[in-house]
């Protein structure tokens, strides 16, 4: 068998074996091992063929796997406008009940009511935003 047939086969192992396990190490290293097939389809002999994989190996891993470990982690996702409220404490500024109250949320005002139809919460108090309904916020106390 041709030397270049034995690294194609190993650059396909390698590319299925990525498929499954995502790491971007075994598709660099079948990328390297595809290089070797065509150095080995030149006709070079095996010494050269061994270090065109690994010097390919290696500089991949090395410069371009990290790279791609960055792309495949993304950082979570930032929330933003009235989503970003949920979670927040608020200070109550007139008492909240189930249909109306007020509260203060990061410096702005904003309409309130208890997420709890039973509580009644007084003003001075400390809530958390628990979700927010167009432009109220559903408020529960702090224990």
């Amino acid at each position: 068998m041709d030397s270049w047939i034995f690294w194609l086969i190993l650059a396909a192992v390698l590319g299925v074996a990525e498929i499954f396990t995502l790491t971007a190490a075994l598709g660099l290293l079948g990328a390297a091992a595809l290089l070797t097939a065509a150095v080995a389809a030149i006709g070079l002999p095996m010494g050269v063929q061994l270090a065109a994989f690994i010097l390919a190996s290696v500089s991949s891993l090395v410069l371009l796997r990290p790279v791609a470990r960055r792309h495949l982690t993304q950082p979570p996702a930032q929330r933003f406008g009235v989503s970003a409220l949920v979670g927040k404490p608020a200070y109550v500024t007139h008492e909240v009940t189930a249909r109306n109250g007020r509260v203060r949320i990061g410096g702005e005002e904003w309409s309130a009511r208890a997420y709890d139809e039973s509580l009644v919460i007084p003003a001075g108090a400390t809530v958390d935003v628990i979700e927010i309904e167009g432009a109220t916020a559903l408020v529960y106390p702090r224990e």
